[in-house]
C-alpha cells in the first residue's frame, strides 16, 4: 500500500526511520524530553552529554531557521536522569506545518520519554506580571488556526479524540512550585495563548487576548503540548516574559531586547528545571 493510500503508515515509517538513525549513535532511553527554548540554553552546561546529533543528520527532522535556535539533538543525563533535549525548535511562521513542527516530540516519545519539559519566550499581558518573570503554565488557548492532530490519527501513538482537561500536569506544577519556594524563585502561574506570528500583536489584539483569559502570548508551545498529550506524556511548561504587552503603555520590541531579557532570567529557569528533573 502506498503512503498516499495510507498516510498514517507513511508518518509512522518516517518516525521509525528517524528513531533508527538516532539508535545508530545512542542506546540511551530517556525518561524526560526537554525543549531548550529561549531562556534555557544554559541548561546545556548542566547536561552530561553522551551524544550530539545535528538535526541535519537526522532523516525527516525539521531544521530551525531562527538565529537563536542551533538545531541539535542532545542525549545524556541531567541530575542523573536520562534525557533527550532539543537545542532549537521550529515554528509555524518559518513555513512548517504543525505536523512537521511536532515531529520531534513524537521522536522523544518513541525513544522512551514519558515527560516533556517545555520553555520559551513570551509577551506578558497580565499587568501583575513583568519582564523577566517566570510563568508556570496551567492552561493554554490555541489560536494558530490549526491543530497538529488534523488528518488520519496515529492509532499506535494515541486516541482519535485526546482529552485536554489537563494539558499541563498538576503534579509537575506542584513540584515546580515547591522547588521555586525552596530556592526563592518567584514563579507566576498563567494561561498561554499561541498565535502564528511572526509579527507581534497590535494594541487591539492584546486587549482581545487578555479578555479571552490569556496571561502570556507566544508563537510556539501549544502544538508540542497537544501532541505530547496525545501520546499521554506528562507536560511541564515554564516560560519567560521577555516583554510587557500592556495596550495602554505599549513600546516597540526588538529581538535583541527579547534575547537579553531571557538571558537575565535564564539562571532562575535552568535552576528550576534542573531541580525538578532531578526529583522525578
Amino acid at each position: 500500500m502506498t503512503e498516499g493510500a495510507n498516510p498514517q503508515a507513511g508518518v509512522m515509517a518516517r518516525l521509525r526511520d528517524t528513531v533508527a538513525a538516532i539508535r545508530e549513535h545512542s542506546s540511551l532511553e530517556p525518561r524526560v524530553g526537554i525543549i531548550l527554548g529561549t531562556g534555557m540554553g544554559a541548561l546545556v552546561d548542566d547536561l552530561e552529554i553522551e551524544t550530539v546529533l545535528p538535526y541535519g543528520q537526522l532523516p525527516h527532522f525539521p531544521l530551525p531557521t531562527v538565529e537563536s535556535h542551533e538545531g541539535r539533538l542532545l542525549l545524556g543525563r541531567l541530575e542523573g536522569v536520562p534525557v533527550v533535549a532539543m537545542q532549537g525548535r521550529t515554528h509555524r511562521y518559518e513555513g512548517y506545518d504543525l505536523q512537521e513542527i511536532t515531529f520531534p516530540i513524537r521522536i522523544m516519545k518513541l525513544l522512551g520519554a514519558e515527560v516533556l519539559v517545555i520553555s520559551g519566550a513570551t509577551g506578558g499581558m497580565n499587568p501583575l506580571m513583568k519582564a523577566g518573570d517566570l510563568v508556570l503554565l496551567d492552561d493554554h488557548i490555541n489560536l494558530l488556526g490549526d491543530n497538529p492532530l488534523v488528518g488520519p490519527n496515529l492509532d499506535e501513538l494515541g486516541p482519535r479524540f485526546p482529552d485536554m482537561s489537563e494539558p499541563y500536569d498538576r503534579e509537575l506544577q506542584r513540584l515546580a512550585r515547591e522547588v521555586a519556594l525552596e530556592k526563592g524563585i518567584d514563579l507566576q502561574r498563567g494561561v498561554y495563548v499561541a498565535l502564528t506570528g511572526p509579527t507581534l500583536e497590535t494594541r487591539a489584539e492584546y486587549r482581545m487576548l487578555r479578555l479571552l483569559g490569556a496571561d502570556v502570548v507566544g508563537m510556539s508551545t501549544v502544538p508540542e503540548v497537544i501532541v505530547a498529550r496525545h501520546m499521554d506524556m506528562r507536560v511541564l511548561g515554564v516560560v519567560i516574559i521577555t516583554d510587557e504587552c500592556l495596550p495602554d503603555a505599549l513600546e516597540p520590541v526588538d529581538l535583541e531586547t527579547v534575547i537579553q531579557t531571557a538571558k537575565e532570567a535564564e539562571p532562575k529557569l535552568t535552576a528550576l528545571v534542573r531541580e525538578v528533573v532531578g526529583r522525578l
